[in-house]
């Protein structure tokens, strides 16, 4: 940055606004000042230059004439000077070889260049405009014109000559230029005034803005609201401020309700976890051994917690990743159908004395693959936990709505509204295995997809889970492998290894 611009930078904003209003209306009044004094002075040479055309010797003269008033050229003789009048004005006859002769008292004025020429070689109807100056110097306003011995015929060798002076012309522009800069600079010391307070009313709201982020850095209170007056861009700003505190606020009650839920949920196989290893360490202190079947239920029972810590902690780091990570446009094409099939296979496996009975349409979705294969393995997982013993289980995929049906005991209307909060289970399932974030993640990733995700009592008793994702299009074939050279052609190609999907953490 140039440095004469620095110290303009360092001053306040308001600051700078009322100089650059005062700057503007500055340039403006100067402008205006300037073209008014230009248009003023054009309109006072006009009045004196045609004031001046009125005294031309407008008759015709002859020789004798000139050679005359040459030969008596007094103007002690002259008819103002008769009558006691002093004439305002420069009359004079000008020879071509610069001699003159006044035709008043006011004195004569000195010969330019541009008389001579005109008395040299005088043009009809030629009449030159100039400024002068008399023989005591005063700033005279000359009119230079031929004589005439007829009409359109000039005198040749004589030009007359006629001046006003300029003093009062000039008087009036000077008193004129010192109004027009003192209205200038009462101009713009009151349009700085003006814009020093228009800055500071308008920048009001900049400044609650200010002291509210003051404020939350300070005290990192996020309840702070600006008021929103207006629609102008001010407002907004003021509103974009309190939403950003309303979100930052919401995020930091959600993470100290999530940390909240986690440590208690945590408590409960840690506690459990804790116990049964004091259990194990004061039998090897003590040297009273655990009777064999008490310590495999012990060991069991560690197990167990120690599965069900491994579970809630990938809940939680699951959860945990921001849901920006996956726009819709970084999202994978991939088949609903074939990872519902897959899921089944999962669902059959854990439940292996239930019927499960599916009946899946192609359907194809934008998603992350490993995500929607473990949302759909929960919603399975649900309907499998809460089936009673020989029951069945319905799967069905028809345009892009997934519905699962159970015949379990089904979710109490009390209960429905709180079924996919983090940690949220129901008192009848608290004595089952799980973290209570199943549903959770599953809801995250079915909206991270366009879709959505709901539980309803199904007819009959049971739950119907009902997921329905937009469609993508059908990703094309992949292309046919191309032979190695040497291979024999037409032989089949070789499908590489699949390995299995991974059991997600529940």
């Amino acid at each position: 940055m140039p440095r004469p611009l620095r110290w303009f930078r360092r001053l306040p904003l308001r600051s700078r606004l009322a100089l650059l209003t005062a700057a503007a209306v500055a340039f403006a009044v100067a402008v205006v000042s300037v073209i008014c004094w230009f248009l003023v002075e054009q309109k006072l040479y006009d009045e004196v230059d045609s004031q001046l055309t009125t005294q031309l010797v407008k008759g015709d003269v002859t020789l004798n004439d000139v050679v005359a008033t040459f030969r008596n050229c007094s103007p002690q003789n002259t008819p103002d000077n008769l009558a006691g009048q002093r004439n305002p004005y420069y009359r004079q006859i000008v020879q071509a070889d610069g001699t003159t002769c006044a035709l008043t008292d006011a004195g004569t004025v000195r010969v330019s260049g541009s008389d001579l020429r005109l008395a040299t070689n005088p043009t009809a109807s030629l009449e030159v405009y100039r400024d002068g100056v008399s023989s005591d110097g005063t700033p005279v306003r000359v009119l230079t014109a031929p004589l005439y011995l007829r009409p359109g015929v000039p005198f040749p060798n004589f030009v007359q000559t006629v001046a006003y002076p300029l003093k009062d012309t000039r008087s009036t522009l000077n008193e004129l230029a010192l109004l027009l800069l003192g209205v200038s600079g009462i101009g713009v010391v009151g349009a700085g005034a003006a814009g020093l307070g228009i800055a500071r009313a308008g920048l009001k709201p900049v400044d609650e803005l200010t002291e509210a982020v003051e404020h939350v850095a300070r005290t990192e209170d996020l309840t702070v609201r600006i008021p929103v007056e207006g629609e102008d861009e001010i407002a907004r700003l003021s509103r974009s401020f309190n939403s950003m505190t309303a979100a930052l606020g919401d995020s930091r009650d959600r993470q100290a309700q999530l940390i909240a839920d986690a440590g208690h949920e945590l408590r409960t196989p840690l506690t459990s976890l804790r116990t049964n290893i004091e259990l194990l360490a004061r039998s090897e202190q003590t040297g009273r051994a655990i009777p064999p079947d008490d310590r495999k239920a012990l060991m069991t029972s560690v197990k167990a917690q120690m599965t069900e810590l491994a579970s809630l902690i990938g809940d939680l780091q699951e959860l945990s990743r921001s849901d920006s990570t996956h726009a819709p446009d970084t999202l994978d094409v991939v088949a609903l159908h074939e990872i519902t099939r897959a899921a089944l296979d999962r669902a059959r496996l854990r439940g292996p004395e239930l019927t499960i009975t599916a009946e899946l349409q192609p359907w194809y979705v934008r998603a992350e693959p490993a995500a929607l294969e473990r949302a759909v393995v929960n919603v399975l997982d649900n309907a499998v936990k809460f089936s009673p013993p020989g029951g069945s289980i319905e799967v069905a995929l028809h345009a892009g709505t997934l519905t699962v049906r159970d015949h379990g005991p089904g979710i109490p209307a009390d209960d429905l509204p709180h079924v996919f909060e983090r940690f949220w289970r129901s008192p009848s399932a608290r004595s089952l295995p799980g973290s209570g974030l199943g549903l959770s993640i599953v809801a995250r990733t079915v909206q991270q997809s366009g879709g959505r995700i709901a539980l309803d009592p199904a007819e009959g008793g049971g739950t119907e889970a009902s997921i329905s994702i937009p469609g993508a299009a059908t990703p094309p074939p992949p292309a046919p492998p191309q032979a190695p050279p040497g291979s024999p052609m037409g032989s089949p190609p070789q499908s590489p290894p699949q390995s299995p999907p991974q059991s997600p953490s529940r």
